[in-house]
C-alpha cells in the first residue's frame, strides 16, 4: 500500500514522467496495449460520481484498475472531497505490485500529456508560452512544457491566487532557476502575442480566451478552463488525445448549433506517425487534453518501483 504521504516526494524528473506517458501512448498506437471507455456512476442530483478505469499496458506486461470518487453536494472547495485510487498487477508474474493513491499520478500525467501535445503541435520559431490558472495543473505545467520544448524561452502566467502564483514561480525555479517568469494583468492581451496558450484554470474563472484572441499559428490546450467555445470551432485544426473522449467530456465547447467541431487527429496516432499534428505554421490549433488510464498506469508503476526501491509504503498480506 502506497498512501499519498508514501509518494509525495519520490524523486521524478519531468523528463522522465514525459517518457512514461510517450511510451505508453505508443504502445497504444500499435496495438500493445488496450484501453478501454470508462465505466461511470453519479447521484441523480449530482451529490456525487465515480468512475473505474481499466487498462493493460502491454510493453510494462501491467495491468490496472483506477477508481475516482468525487462527492460535491455544495459545489464549495470547502466541502468537496475527491479520492483516486490505482491498482497495479504485474501481468508477467500474476502478482499484486501495488495499490496507491493516484493524486500526484495525475498530477504528473496531465502536464507531461500536454508537454507531448505542444511538442507535435507546435510551430517553428515557437518561443513564446501563456498560462493560465495556478492551481495544481497549472503549478506542475511549465517544468514538463520546457522538458519536451526547451525552446521555448518566454513564459508568460496569469493567475488571481498569491499562492498559487507564488508556487509557480517556486515550482518552475527548481527545475529552471535562471529563466524568467512574467505575471501579466490581462490575460487577452498576452494570448494575443502567445505562440502556446496552456488553459487549466479552474471552473470558477472568469477568463474565456476566444478564437480571434490567438495569434495566427499559435497552440491552445484545453486542460481545465479558461479557453472560449470559439477557440475549438475557429480553429484551423483539432488535436485531441482521444475523440471519443472529447465527445463525452466536451459538450461546454459545442458552438452555437449544438455541434461539437470533430478531431482530425489523435496523439497517440501522431506520437506513432500515422497522423500530423500540424499542416501549416499559420495554422491556430486547439488541443483536448482528456486522461488514458493508459497514461496513469505508466507514471503509476514509474512512481512504485522507485516508492518501493526506497522502502516505502506499507506491505499488506491482503492475500494470505
Amino acid at each position: 500500500m502506497l498512501s499519498r504521504s508514501d509518494l509525495a516526494d519520490v524523486p521524478i524528473t519531468p523528463g522522465d514522467v514525459n517518457r512514461a506517458v510517450e511510451d505508453a501512448y505508443l504502445a497504444l498506437a500499435s496495438g500493445d496495449s488496450d484501453n478501454p471507455r470508462k465505466l461511470s456512476v453519479a447521484h441523480p442530483d449530482g451529490w456525487s460520481v465515480a468512475y473505474a478505469m481499466l487498462g493493460r499496458d502491454g510493453r510494462r506486461r501491467v495491468v490496472a484498475m483506477k477508481t475516482s470518487y468525487k462527492f460535491d453536494p455544495a459545489h464549495d472547495r470547502s466541502t468537496k472531497r475527491y479520492y483516486t485510487t490505482i491498482t497495479l498487477y504485474d501481468d508477467t508474474t500474476g502478482m499484486p505490485i501495488a495499490m496507491m493513491d493516484c493524486a500526484r499520478v495525475g498530477a504528473l500525467r496531465t502536464p507531461a500529456v500536454s508537454a507531448l501535445l505542444v511538442r507535435e503541435t507546435i510551430r517553428s520559431g515557437a518561443r513564446s508560452v501563456l498560462l493560465i490558472g495556478t492551481g495544481t495543473q497549472g503549478r506542475n505545467a511549465l517544468p514538463h512544457l520546457l522538458a519536451a520544448n526547451p525552446q521555448l524561452n518566454r513564459l508568460m502566467v496569469y493567475g488571481t491566487h498569491p499562492d498559487g502564483l507564488k508556487a509557480v514561480y517556486e515550482h518552475l525555479a527548481v527545475h529552471h532557476p535562471h529563466l524568467e517568469l512574467e505575471t501579466v494583468t490581462d490575460p487577452y492581451e498576452a494570448a494575443r502575442s502567445a505562440d502556446v496558450v496552456l488553459a487549466t484554470a479552474g471552473p470558477g474563472t472568469k477568463v474565456a480566451v476566444e478564437t480571434d484572441d490567438l495569434a495566427p499559428g499559435s497552440v491552445a490546450v484545453l486542460v481545465g478552463y479558461g479557453l472560449a467555445p470559439s477557440a475549438l470551432s475557429g480553429a484551423d485544426r483539432v488535436v485531441a488525445t482521444s475523440a471519443e473522449q472529447m465527445a463525452l467530456t466536451g459538450t461546454d465547447l459545442v458552438d452555437a448549433d449544438g455541434r461539437l467541431r470533430p478531431v482530425d487527429a489523435e496523439l497517440p496516432q501522431i506520437l506513432g506517425r500515422r497522423a500530423i499534428g500540424r499542416n501549416s505554421d499559420e495554422d491556430r490549433i486547439f488541443v483536448y487534453n482528456s486522461g488514458l488510464v493508459l497514461t496513469d498506469i505508466a507514471v503509476a508503476h514509474a512512481l512504485a518501483e522507485r516508492a518501493i526501491a526506497e522502502g516505502r509504503g506499507t506491505e499488506v498480506p491482503l492475500w494470505d
